[in-house]
């Protein structure tokens, strides 16, 4: 079970830096020169700017998210709650295969 898990994990950090590595040139400093871009085409550069920012940050939460699986699976901890230990459902682990949490605790942290 958890070999499929680590090459599921394996793709999704590959797919990740994949993005990572054409997204990035969107988070670029935008230009300030009048007189080649206009207000609104700052204005929209400077939205996708914010954008892509926040897209990097979400694929670095994810990146660290995965490591830490990978980590689990190497230290046969995967696949078990970090609150109570009991084994979370395969189907929640194939939804996201980086949770860490069963659904109940998952559930409690979050309520």
């Amino acid at each position: 079970m958890a070999t499929d898990f680590r090459q599921a994990l394996l793709d999704l950090r590959a797919e990740l830096q994949a993005v990572a590595e054409t997204g990035d040139e969107s988070a670029g400093v935008v230009e300030l020169d009048q007189a080649r871009v206009g207000r609104l085409s700052r204005m929209d550069a400077m939205q996708a700017q914010a954008m892509a920012a926040s897209s990097k940050q979400r694929r670095e939460q994810k990146l660290r998210q995965i490591a830490a699986a990978l980590r689990r699976i190497d230290d046969d901890e995967y696949g078990f709650c970090q609150s109570c230990d009991e084994p979370i459902s395969p189907k929640r682990l194939e939804f996201d295969p980086t949770v860490r949490f069963c659904i109940d605790c998952a559930n409690q942290q979050e309520g």
